[in-house]
């Protein structure tokens, strides 16, 4: 593994400030929404639709501290974009939102080094302000919405408003102490993964931060590579992967054939108490999609004793509950520090 010291030129101007928000587009976007609130802690933060004046899509946007997820799906049956993407992909992420300082700049920048912009930099407003906005294509059908805040106080975005039912179960359910989006990984075909790491460093001057090959990141029977790239401040991280040999398929691999094509894989949500957000999770029975393997425990509470990172007790009561800490991988465990704000 490769961790990278040289940022690169400060930009003198178009700063990255940090994720703004993750949109997927999905069948049925007021029950993918209530789903995330109910299993993992997230409130309704604000309502897009029909009452709102929205004719075609309708969105919830749901929040925890800093993460704010949107769900959208069609209203109508003709909307041949959202209709076609959810035939191709399912449900999944199609925008990761970006707030930025100088939009403009950034999408000027972008062009001229060879970026796809799908939309020019825009201004929407309401009674609380503006917001200049921009929309980049990145890997796969996925994009980049660049939001800019000029002085902007709502509570989300304009064209959005307080949600209209507030689900009186949520406050009884404990808290999930999930802080903010710490990276999100973007799955590649085989031999894209460079290109598309080449891209960021060249369209949006991010640099590489850390990088792995196969030889390093493997199970018994699956592989892949992986190279992370930031913005000039590290507190964006996209980790960027593709699929290596191995005795079976790799997973990367998987996901792109079912998939369809390149996206978002998963995303990492940072926490100050790993234990407590999961015993939330397991409180209204979510599905955990990796059991440990058996040989595990003793093994890794060998090398927690030994490098004193872990409460080896703590540890053991809670492997039954899917946590495998990497104490290989401990100084990068957590890549971003807490936002301001």
């Amino acid at each position: 593994q490769t961790s990278y010291t040289d940022k690169g030129e400060k930009p003198q101007r178009g700063r990255f400030i940090h994720f703004h928000s993750i949109t997927f587009w999905v069948g049925n976007a007021k029950q993918a929404a209530s789903y995330y609130c109910n299993k993992l802690g997230f409130e309704e933060l604000a309502y897009r639709g029909l009452e709102t004046g929205s004719r075609e899509v309708v969105s919830h946007v749901i929040k925890q501290d800093k993460i704010v997820f949107v769900f959208s799906s069609a209203l109508n049956p003709g909307n041949e974009e959202m209709g076609e993407h959810l035939v191709k992909h399912g449900d999944g992420v199609k925008d990761i939102a970006f707030e930025v300082e100088d939009c403009d700049f950034i999408v000027q920048k972008a062009k001229e080094r060879g970026a796809v912009v799908v939309k020019e930099p825009w201004v929407e407003q309401d009674k609380f302000g503006k917001v200049k906005f921009a929309v980049i294509q990145t890997y796969g059908d996925t994009t980049h919405t660049l939001i800019e805040k000029l002085n902007y106080k709502g509570l989300f975005l304009p064209g959005y408003h307080p949600p209209l039912f507030k689900d009186p179960l949520l406050p009884k359910l404990p808290s999930a102490k999930l802080s903010f989006v710490d990276h999100v990984v973007g799955n590649q075909p085989d031999l894209q993964m460079v290109p598309v790491a080449d891209w960021y460093q060249k369209n949006l001057l991010f640099h590489r931060f850390w990088s792995v090959d196969d030889k390093q990141l493997h199970t018994e029977f699956s592989a892949l590579r992986s190279i992370v790239v930031t913005n000039y401040e590290e507190t964006i991280k996209m980790p960027i992967n593709e699929p290596a040999p191995g005795k079976k398929k790799s997973q990367i691999q998987e996901y792109i054939d079912y998939y369809g094509g390149a996206g978002v894989q998963h995303i990492a949500l940072n926490t100050p108490d790993i234990i407590s957000a999961v015993s939330a999770a397991l409180g209204p029975s979510l599905p955990w999609d990796l059991p440990y393997p058996g040989t595990f425990p003793a093994l890794a509470l060998g090398r927690c004793s030994s490098q004193g990172r872990f409460s080896c007790l703590r540890l053991a009561n809670t492997m039954g509950k899917h946590l495998c800490p990497d104490t290989a991988h401990a100084r990068k465990c957590s890549w971003n520090k807490p936002l301001p704000g």
